[in-house]
């Protein structure tokens, strides 16, 4: 029982405040040391907060309740709490310095834990100073990435990252790629500029000081590709400890008053962590129908196969030409106030207004993605928009649904029409099921446009215009890439290309709705025969669409070529597993 003596003490104005003097220090020390060293070297700063604030709790609770009496309880219970204050501090201190992040001498020890542990500092003369940076990086909850000392090894780190960064840029390129090289220690860095990737030049392509050539472009050490890759992850608030898991987040980049939205993915592999950044992610994926390069024939079969608003329309194109744009201004295509219209993506790269959208998280346990798409279906949408195909039961689960009430657009990857028709049909498993709802497909790729800035015009010659069964008479003038342009009369690298010679993006497309005859011949199997049918009713196939913009002058001969004639696999391949999939 307690005594009034007891309630006494429990009451004293002035005996609680002595708890106040182990529990400063430590939270200074928690907030101005152990906190800013997390936060430079990447570690769980998050979770180390946690493990803090717990310890504090932890603290202050046993101090109060401790069972003691008398005015010697009060000092027994400061003496608990710089127990737990000091195995927070050493548990901190022993498991980061065993990270590898954390340089050997700037690990955490008595003599420099005070003085600024995780800021080295010089015995005599100024103080380090915060090093500069030509970016700001935000986290996408506005948290400034801070730039570390300037004599610290991570400011060159955060420098590196930066170049990565405005080399990309200045290439004009859409994303990079951070991926493990063909040797061990290796990691070569790519970029996709206008659909097409190439290596990322990280120095000016111009010889050493001693006169050796500078390293070939693209490829960087594993252990500074890691680096530069966490301080990416590190700027988007990724956990930066975990490097197997597939994350997902956004950063904003400023130089000056301009703002750039990077979105940063990364997921473990057997050969080492992948990481991509995304450049303007959403803007990316903006186009309206009219913008996508459809012909005038291949416009009107689209609003035909989006007014008939029922079926399954398969929606393809090979690896990164522009699937996922295309997607999104399909469904765009419906009004989605008037009706319900929802998608199911697994990676989300824009918001539609008016739609519901369900992003499906890819993981060891939980509904497969499968059962994701039978429970959407049974909702009754108007339109249902699958951005990929990971399995085989995802296209069964899309044959059985009800043709007449629902239109579902299918989305995966395929070379041509025909192969999108065969890859789907494999997948069911069943010709009958599978052409019973099929009412359109759509296949696309993408091309890149001639600069109008320094393409150059010329005569083809009579060969040329045989091969492509052109009539010479009509013909007049063809354009292929230029790359430089005259300045003062001086042949310089074209400014607007960077002496590419093309800018910008545009889809080719094949496009057909399917009736009656031509699910007759999916269920036989006669896919030469449905070829046969396409080509009666006059639509261009892929390469009289390609052909048509190098007449009009939008591209070139040889563009038309590399992107129509592209090897494909003898067999139909089927959908790439969903943890892998990239549009």
């Amino acid at each position: 029982m307690l005594t009034l003596g007891d309630g006494a003490f429990l009451v004293s104005p002035w005996k609680p405040f002595l708890l106040l003097i182990p529990f400063f220090p430590w939270a200074w020390l928690v907030s101005r040391r152990l906190d800013k060293h997390a936060a430079r070297f990447l570690l769980p700063r998050e979770s180390w907060g946690l493990g803090h604030l717990i310890a504090g709790t932890l603290a202050v609770l046993v101090a109060l309740i401790i069972p003691l009496k008398g005015d010697g309880a009060i000092f027994v219970g400061m003496g608990v709490m710089l127990v737990i204050f000091a195995a927070d501090i050493a548990a901190f201190a022993i498991v980061t310095n065993k990270d590898d992040r954390v340089p050997e001498k700037h690990r955490i020890n008595i003599a420099n834990l005070f003085s600024g542990g995780e800021v080295e500092k010089k015995a005599k003369g100024p103080q380090i100073k915060s090093g500069t940076s030509s970016l700001v990086m935000r986290a996408s909850d506005k948290t400034v990435f801070a730039v570390p000392p300037a004599d610290a090894p991570e400011y060159q780190l955060r420098i590196a990252a930066e170049n990565v960064f405005t080399r990309a840029l200045a290439a004009r390129a859409s994303q990079v790629d951070f991926t493990p090289g063909p040797k061990d220690g290796i990691y070569m860095v790519s970029v996709l500029v206008d659909g097409v990737r190439a290596p990322l030049a990280l120095t000016d392509p111009t010889p050493n000081k001693d006169g050796t050539p500078p390293p070939p472009p693209g490829i960087m050490s594993a252990a500074d590709a890691v680096r530069v890759m966490n301080v990416w992850r590190g700027a988007a608030k990724m956990d930066v400890a975990d490097m197997r898991k597939k994350q997902t987040a956004d950063a904003v980049v400023e130089k000056a008053d301009k703002k750039t939205r990077v979105r940063v993915s990364s997921i473990g592999a057997t050969q080492g962590m992948r990481t991509t950044l995304l450049i303007e992610p959403e803007a990316a994926v903006r186009r309206k129908p009219e913008a996508l390069g459809l012909l005038e024939p291949q416009m009107a079969e689209l609003k035909k196969i989006v007014e008939d608003s029922k079926g399954v329309v398969l929606l393809t194109a090979p690896l990164d030409n522009g699937r996922t744009t295309t997607f999104y201004s399909l469904v765009k295509m419906h009004d989605a106030y008037t009706r319900n219209v929802q998608t199911l993506e697994i990676d989300q790269q824009d918001v539609l207004d008016g739609v519901r959208q369900t992003v499906f998280e890819m993981k060891a346990e939980g509904a497969e993605f499968s059962t994701t798409a039978r429970t959407i279906l049974r909702r009754d949408p108007d339109v249902l928009a699958i951005a990929e195909l990971p399995d085989a039961v995802t296209a069964k689960e899309v044959a059985k649904s009800e043709g007449e009430r629902v239109r579902v657009y299918l989305s995966f990857r395929a070379d041509s029409a025909l192969q999108a028709i065969q890859i789907y049909v494999k997948q069911v498993g069943d010709p009958e099921l599978a052409s019973k709802n099929l009412s359109g497909v759509i296949c696309q790729r993408v091309l890149r446009k001639l600069c109008g800035n320094c393409r150059v015009a010329y005569q083809p010659n009579a060969d040329m215009l045989k091969k492509l069964a052109l009539p010479a008479d009509k013909i007049k003038q063809f354009f292929k890439k230029g790359g430089q342009v005259l300045i003062k009369n001086k042949p310089e690298v074209c400014p607007a290309c960077n002496g590419v010679g093309y800018v910008g993006l545009e889809g080719v497309f094949e496009i057909f709705s399917i009736g009656d005859a031509e699910r007759a011949l999916i269920k036989g199997g006669d896919l030469m025969a449905l070829r046969a049918e396409w080509r009666k009713r006059g639509l261009p196939t892929m390469q009289q669409a390609a052909l048509r913009k190098v007449m009009d002058g939008s591209t070139s001969v040889e563009e038309m070529i590399r992107v129509t004639t592209e090897e494909k696999p003898e067999a139909p391949a089927a959908p790439a597993p969903a943890a892998a999939i990239k549009k």
